[in-house]
């Protein structure tokens, strides 16, 4: 006997093959071995939080959003302030969020904060922010808009097509007094004060927290009511410093819809705030944050920061930052965990984060620059564009020379001393070359080398180098 439980809103052909009930004994039914084994699986592929639980990206989760997100396809949203014109890694996480939902069936919505971003979410934050100009704000909005663009295709038609939105759109019509009035009444000040991230600010030395940072939750909040109302979002994601926010918004859902929807649900659900191993801020190097758009963050030095990555980091950034499978994942960590010296890990990192941020061809690009770098072969340095060149050997010494100097051929010695200053005097341009140690574009030359404008790679650049770690880079100008 064939019997299919419309509780769980499942139908069709592959239906009949999950469940198969068995009448053991009159008062008993049980599922059979291979109902029991299919419906594991289906539950193992088309369970959304279960394949954020391994990765470890559930921090906090509102009680029925599981049962939610299984019973069907599920509108679920997250916030993107526009505090810059472009997003970095630390964004990557909420990104990855909305497509894990679209990849699982359901319908994401990116919220950019054109109104919330005039405030500055005090969430996570010592001090007020900066309030931003209107034409800052335009601008970083559609930076973000653009960025965003990239991971998820807002121009779909497919049932759970991505949409994109922004807040002001809708809170541009309120006045204070409607808003006051109308949203408002529903939230007492003792719960916005009971929140995690109020308590702290009102709590710790200085200057507090000013009423416009006091009054954000409550927008955020009415944007998921807004998004519940127009879109039939049921679900807030964010950050594990939003679940406070998050919050308010599921409560205001409720008590707005009290007369018209009593019914009305609402969920929330919060990834932790990624960290390294040792302790110190993720997303950062030494030249500030690691961004997504190459006009911040070139692909070469965005590449390597994937790759530079510790070994404990490495484990767990593979799980959060790609969407290989568990199988995947647990084969790569065994194999790298035999061989921590080939860096197994943090190449298929990089690969994946690369590719996914920048494209593939940006990968390659990116893979070439490395092995120009740390590679013997002038080939790789050949398929590097100038910009690429120098931001590779960024911190190397330069000197720019005129391209008539090469037209007649320089020689070796007196371009390694007398021309660029590489080597202080010919005396020791002619020892190091004697004893094999001057390359040029990772070429070893003699004494008898003239170098000619057929030397230059691309633009005019010549990588001069003495033994393994001293380099030289010769811009040539028209």
């Amino acid at each position: 006997m064939v019997v299919w439980p419309r509780k769980f809103g499942w139908s069709g052909a592959a239906g009949k093959q999950v469940i198969v009930w068995r009448k053991c004994r009159p008062s008993f039914w049980q599922l059979s071995l291979s109902g029991c084994l299919y419906l594991r699986k289906f539950f193992e592929m088309n369970n959304l939080v279960a394949e954020l639980q391994w990765r470890g990206l559930v921090h906090n989760i509102m009680p029925g959003t599981e049962e939610q997100l299984l019973k069907e396809s599920t509108t679920a949203y997250i916030g993107f302030d526009p505090t810059s014109d472009s997003l970095h890694i630390g964004s990557l996480v909420p990104i990855i969020l909305l497509v894990h939902l679209k990849n699982f069936g359901h319908k994401p919505i990116a919220l950019v904060g054109g109104a919330t971003g005039m405030i500055g979410d005090p969430s996570g934050k010592s001090d007020e922010r900066n309030l931003l100009d209107e034409t800052t704000l335009e601008r970083n909005v559609a930076g973000i808009k653009a960025v965003l663009s990239r991971f998820l295709d807002f121009n779909a038609t497919d049932a759970n097509a991505p949409i994109l939105v922004n807040n002001y759109d809708w809170m541009k019509e309120f006045s204070f007094i409607s808003f006051a009035r109308d949203v408002g009444k529903r939230i007492s000040v003792n719960y916005m004060m009971a929140k995690e991230s109020v308590k702290k600010r009102i709590q710790a030395e200085g200057d507090g927290m000013s009423f416009t940072e006091f009054t954000y939750q409550l927008i955020q909040g009415y944007d998921f009511y807004h998004l519940h109302k127009t879109h039939n979002c049921m679900l807030q994601m964010g950050g594990s410093d939003q679940w406070g926010n998050i919050t308010t918004g599921t409560e205001l859902v409720r008590r707005m819809n009290v007369e018209n929807q009593p019914d009305a649900k609402a969920f929330a659900m919060t990834c932790p705030l990624i960290t390294k191993a040792d302790g110190s801020k993720f997303g950062k190097s030494e030249g500030g944050n690691i961004w997504l758009t190459a006009d911040k963050t070139s692909v070469y030095k965005f590449y390597q920061f994937w790759l530079n990555t510790a070994d404990d980091d490495a484990e767990k950034y593979i799980k959060i930052f790609t969407f290989l499978d568990q199988t995947t994942v647990t084969a790569l960590i065994d194999e790298h965990k035999q061989a921590p010296h080939l860096r197994i890990l943090q190449k298929r990192l990089a690969e994946e984060v690369t590719a996914f941020v920048h494209g593939k061809t940006e990968l390659q690009n990116a893979i070439a620059a490395s092995e120009a770098l740390f590679g013997n072969s002038t080939d790789a340095l050949k398929t590097l564009d100038a910009q690429t060149f120098l931001e590779v050997f960024e911190g190397v010494p330069q000197k720019e020379l005129p391209r008539e100097l090469f037209e007649n051929g320089v020689e070796i010695i007196r371009l390694l001393a007398e021309h660029t200053g590489f080597l202080a005097s010919n005396s020791e341009a002619r020892r190091a070359l004697t004893e094999n140690s001057i390359a040029i574009n990772r070429e070893k030359v003699g004494l008898d080398k003239v170098v000619t404008t057929s030397d230059f790679l691309t633009d005019g650049l010549l990588l001069l180098q003495r033994g393994k770690k001293n380099y030289f880079v010769v811009r040539v100008r028209s």
